[in-house]
């Protein structure tokens, strides 16, 4: 995709400073959408306390959890594939520690439906993950009741969906691979193969509870799939040169993608409710740090003894009469 450039009106064309940085418009691109070595070797979570096999397995759940609230909302795969990616890129800018995962699995599951033209009713989107809650602690059937708690709820994902939106910059463009791997495999001229077919579009579902679309491109993870099918099934492909070259792939660019997909199927099932006290076991020693240590965990010194004369609420003055309005029905 190329980039689309925008220039702030009354800019000069070498920009502006602001701090110590200059900017002279707004640049739009997939490529922004890939995250630096940096960003994904610490993340968020990390920084406050979250072990990296529990994050990696709250990831997978997350992401388990909105590929089969889509499937009972009847959602297209796509759907559910944009659902996963935005809910991989969010935990990559805030923390599991500050952020309850089933809000923001919901918030990206309506989301996604959406962004992807398939809109569901918020209403739908809870009904369906409590009854994958109810499900998974094998708790009988039982409606959502519609009282204060469900309001709340609600209220909740509202917010937390914001919040995605926020974070992401309201970049919420997903290139997909799906239609990728077809045309790869026509070209390879394996399209007839179905088993291979299947088994690299099966990869790359799986690949989606993974980082994978956040390290690489979808043609490279695209790539992948049909890389670790053709070995699994012994099929060979065009090896001198290398066929995946003619895609812009590299084989250690594969072998990574192969290697995160099969560390999928390695991983440990935790149930999320042993994830979540994980987490609250985090929140409550973050807390403690930051009430004992003086220092909250962005830097910022605690206020420990107020002036008598501070007021959140207002400045010193008469408060403004708020209007009145006047509803039509």
């Amino acid at each position: 995709m190329a980039a689309v450039e925008a220039r702030l009106p009354g800019v000069p064309a070498d920009g502006i400073l602001i701090g110590d940085k200059k900017y002279s418009g707004v640049t739009l691109t997939l490529d922004n959408c890939l995250l630096s070595p940096e960003r994904l070797e610490r993340t968020p979570s990390s920084d406050h306390g979250l072990a990296p096999d529990t994050e990696e397995q709250l990831r997978r759940e997350g992401c388990e959890r909105i590929q089969a609230a889509g499937i009972l909302l009847r959602l297209p795969q796509v759907a559910m594939a944009t659902g996963q990616i935005l809910f991989q890129r969010f935990f990559y800018c805030k923390s599991f520690i500050k952020h309850c995962v089933e809000s923001v699995a919901m918030a990206c599951v309506h989301l996604a439906s959406k962004i992807e033209e398939e809109p569901r009713r918020i209403r739908d989107v809870l009904n369906v993950f409590h009854r994958l809650r109810q499900i998974q602690e094998g708790r009988p059937q039982s409606p959502l009741s519609l009282d204060a708690g469900y309001i709340a709820l609600k209220s909740q994902v509202i917010k937390a969906e914001r919040r995605v939106l926020k974070e992401l910059g309201f970049c919420v463009h997903v290139k997909h691979p799906h239609k990728i791997i077809v045309m790869y495999l026509q070209v390879l001229e394996c399209e007839k193969n179905s088993k291979l077919v299947q088994m690299a579009w099966n990869y790359m579902n799986d690949s989606l509870r993974t980082d994978v679309f956040l390290r690489f491109s979808a043609e490279s993870v695209s790539c992948a799939c049909i890389y670790l099918s053709a070995r699994t099934l012994q099929i060979p492909l065009p090896s001198e040169p290398p066929w995946f070259l003619l895609f812009g792939a590299t084989e250690e660019e594969l072998r990574d993608i192969c290697h995160r997909i099969l560390r999928l199927y390695t991983l440990p099932r935790v149930p999320l409710s042993s994830l979540q006290q994980c987490v609250s076991k985090c929140r409550q020693a973050l807390e403690v740090s930051r009430v004992t240590g003086g220092v909250q965990p962005n830097g910022t010194p605690n206020l420990v003894d107020p002036p008598a004369s501070f007021s959140p609420a207002s400045k010193t003055g008469v408060l403004p009469t708020p209007p009145t309005h006047t509803h039509t029905h």
